[in-house]
């Protein structure tokens, strides 16, 4: 079974940039599409981003993009969401997640999720 670590996040003002990382142990993470969600304090967790298993494909919410790119490098297990242009609207806490169903933005359609990174953007 494949296992997830997010990590990356941290305090950035608006603005800024970050770069989270989602690494897999127990499993080869070119298997699998492997989406981001995120969740802020009192909502629901909401689609981010998704790169299937080639890196070819990738599909965001309206809300990132042309902000946010998500990438793979399969050779290290790890996928990548790299965040510019940050809001503080953004401010979340960031899940990874593999993909196995039918649907790109529904959180029922991943598994595996790490355990979350905090991203804070201050206004």
């Amino acid at each position: 079974q494949v296992q997830l670590v997010e990590s990356g996040g941290g305090l950035v003002q608006a603005g800024g940039s970050l770069r989270l990382s989602c690494v897999a142990s127990g499993g080869i993470l070119s298997n699998y599409g492997v989406g981001w969600f995120r969740q802020a304090p009192g909502k629901e967790r909401e689609f981010v981003a998704l790169i299937l298993w080639s890196g070819v494909s990738t599909d965001y919410a309206g809300s990132v993009k042309g902000r946010f790119a998500i990438s793979r490098d399969n050779a290290k297990n790890t996928v990548f969401l790299q965040m510019n242009s940050l809001k503080p609207e953004d401010t979340a806490v960031y899940y990874c997640g593999t993909h196995g169903g039918a649907l790109r933005d529904r959180e029922g359609s991943y598994n595996n999720w790490g355990q979350g990174t905090q991203v804070t953007v201050s206004s």
